[in-house]
């Protein structure tokens, strides 16, 4: 049975820094595109980062670049999102997707900017 858990969340303050990370089981980790969303209150869901199975650079939506880098350990089925200079338009609940032959999600994790 297939498995997401994701952890590293929490209260920060702006211009501080924090590491997502989502550890999957259950399928074939390193086939599968891994993406983070993010979705604050009263907003829609929205990509934050992506990055392919094989080669290939990741992608940022435009408002991260610079300050979020997404990687992965294949070894440890497990993708990571390290989010630099936070500002409190990034307070979110943050969800990681891998997308293969299905999808799969996590239930998200909270993320909040603040002073």
């Amino acid at each position: 049975q297939w498995q997401i858990v994701e952890s590293g969340g929490g209260l920060v303050q702006p211009g501080g820094s924090v590491r997502l990370s989502c550890t999957a089981s259950g399928f074939p980790f390193s086939e599968y595109t891994l993406t983070w969303y993010r979705q604050a209150p009263d907003q829609e869901r929205e990509w934050v980062a992506w990055m392919g199975a094989t080669s290939g650079s990741p992608s940022y939506r435009d408002s991260v670049k610079g300050r979020f880098t997404i990687s992965r350990d294949n070894a440890k089925s497990t993708v990571y999102l390290q989010m630099n200079n936070l500002k409190p338009e990034d307070t979110a609940v943050y969800y990681c997707t891998c997308a293969g032959l299905k999808t799969y999600s996590g239930k998200g994790i909270q993320v909040t900017v603040s002073s």
